[in-house]
């Protein structure tokens, strides 16, 4: 089964929303399409917090082909342009990251 990486942003409520997703797609999103070897990059929104808390306001998911590869596309210029970037885009919305490996268990339509 393949194992992949993971980076992981939570992203809590901005100051300004609609600033704040006008500076994530028209800024952001451009510079993580240029990180190297990113595999999947993945949105999400109107969040919903099942165990207490509150939601987070944005998910970003960017999966790359093993930790090393998503170290080494942090490390080059488009990352870090991208990572500068998260002080422009966050002003006033709290930012959590971290990275973990995935491991497939079960893929829909394969014989477990």
């Amino acid at each position: 089964m393949a194992t992949t990486a993971r980076f992981l942003v939570l992203w809590g409520t901005p100051e300004d929303p609609e600033k704040f997703d006008r500076h994530y797609r028209e800024v952001h999103i451009p510079l993580v399409q240029k990180l190297p070897g990113l595999r999947r990059y993945t949105l999400s929104r109107n969040a919903v917090a099942v165990r207490g808390g509150d939601p987070y306001y944005r998910v970003a998911e960017l999966d790359f082909d093993d930790v090393e590869a998503l170290r080494a596309a942090f490390g080059s210029d488009p990352g870090r342009e991208t990572a500068a970037d998260v002080s422009a885009l966050s002003a006033g919305a709290p930012v959590h990251s971290m990275i973990y490996e995935l491991e497939d268990v079960m893929v829909v339509g394969e014989p477990g």
